[in-house]
């Protein structure tokens, strides 16, 4: 973990590091459009059901689009703590006006608005989860378990670490042969891009742990969806019965 301060508000809350952020949003969005689709297929619930979901850390919302798309009888509430993301979260939100609503909400704390229902039918987060410490983790996933309802679902999409230096190296590589201008841009990093980077990944663990937290939570049917190298989708929900 760099030694270096945790920067995430200079970074999220910054019209810098938001316009630095939205100017690559367009090609990163396609390149993970699949994986957020099958995130929303991953939920349990019928074409036409109407149900309420949230998206923790929603940033502009790319997730949450995602599961509307694919159900329209669900509503969203997309939590997020960036004026400046949820600013441009509304635009890209247009077409579905009605459907969806922001509310302030910052994840590394665990006071929860009290506009957030007390019961949701699925809970979801994308690349928001690695930003948070291992303690704030747990403690995030046990709150997120107390608020679905019985069977309900919590699915994330996230960045993981190898626990094995030779893993990385293979990640790195295939990595480096999908974008060969990958390893230019690695070694010819600007002071502020390196800032940025050792922020992203100060609390990046690897997986086993992260399943482990979640089991810890209290939820059943863990799983790990779906993987390619550093990217992973897991999830389970809460028990049908019981507390």
């Amino acid at each position: 973990m760099p030694e270096t301060p945790d920067t995430n508000a200079d970074i999220w809350k910054s019209a810098e590091g938001i316009s630095s952020w939205m100017s690559t949003a367009d090609d990163r969005e396609r390149r993970r459009a699949e994986q957020r689709r099958l995130l929303a297929d991953l939920l349990q619930f019928d074409d036409g059901e109407t149900f309420t979901f949230a998206d923790l850390g929603a940033g502009t919302g790319a997730a949450a689009r995602s599961v509307l798309d694919r159900y329209p009888g669900a509503s969203a509430i997309l939590a997020d703590y960036s004026p400046q993301m949820m600013a441009e979260g509304k635009k890209a939100l247009a077409p579905y006006q009605g459907r969806y609503r922001y509310v302030e909400f910052d994840l590394a704390h665990s006071e929860w608005p009290a506009e957030m229902p007390a019961r949701l039918a699925a809970t979801i987060s994308s690349l928001s989860v690695h930003h948070l410490p291992d303690e704030r983790k747990q403690q995030l996933f046990a709150e997120i378990r107390s608020r679905l309802a019985p069977g309900g679902w919590y699915l994330n999409y996230d960045a993981v670490a190898a626990d094995d230096p030779a893993v990385e190296a293979v990640w790195q590589r295939a990595n480096d042969r999908r974008d060969p201008a990958s390893a230019h841009k690695r070694a010819h990093r600007t002071p502020e891009e390196q800032r940025r980077y050792e922020n992203h990944v100060r609390y990046i663990i690897p997986l086993d742990r992260q399943i482990g937290f979640l089991r810890a939570a209290g939820f059943e049917a863990v799983d790990v969806f779906w993987k390619e190298l550093d990217y992973v989708i897991y999830g389970g929900r809460r028990p049908v019965t019981g507390t």
